[in-house]
């Protein structure tokens, strides 16, 4: 049997909000009604979630339209197809657009932000990476002491 992060995406749905207690079989016997199953892995540590594989692409598709909020091992269970991303990937992403949002949400509001000198300027600029500088396209205007975003 393959480890779960080798199998095909097209056909490998994402299980979630399981119970601590879910089980292979339970879980099994509600996705097979979708098709012929391949694989079942169950998370242990932490629990909560797992990954189904199927022999057919379409009979996962079927089982993300058919059991997305339904009840599952006691609780409602969110069903989609994987992305292939692990935990660890999925972190980096989030914070990387939550530091974006905040820093959109507030130029949104005031347009621009008045900088005491150039020092926080550079501080500004440091505490972005070359990602979010990139998609908050920063522009200094000729007044050394406003920064606007965007254009």
């Amino acid at each position: 049997m393959s480890r779960y992060r080798e199998w095909d995406l097209s056909c490998k749905v994402y299980v979630g909000n399981l119970g601590t207690n879910a089980s292979k079989y339970e879980i099994e016997k509600v996705f097979s009604k979708y098709g012929s199953i391949r694989n079942v892995w169950v998370a242990r540590n932490p629990p909560g979630f797992a990954f189904v594989e199927y022999e057919d692409p379409r009979d996962a598709e079927d089982s993300v339209r058919g059991l997305d909020g339904t009840r599952c091992c006691g609780t409602r269970i969110r069903v989609e197809m994987s992305n292939g991303r692990t935990r660890r990937d999925r972190r980096s992403i989030l914070s990387t657009n939550h530091q974006h949002t905040d820093l959109t949400t507030c130029l949104h509001y005031y347009g621009s932000i008045s900088l005491p000198n150039a020092s926080a300027l550079g501080i500004l600029r440091h505490r972005l990476s070359d990602t979010q500088r990139a998609v908050a396209n920063i522009c200094v205007p000729s007044h050394p002491r406003v920064i606007r975003i965007g254009t």
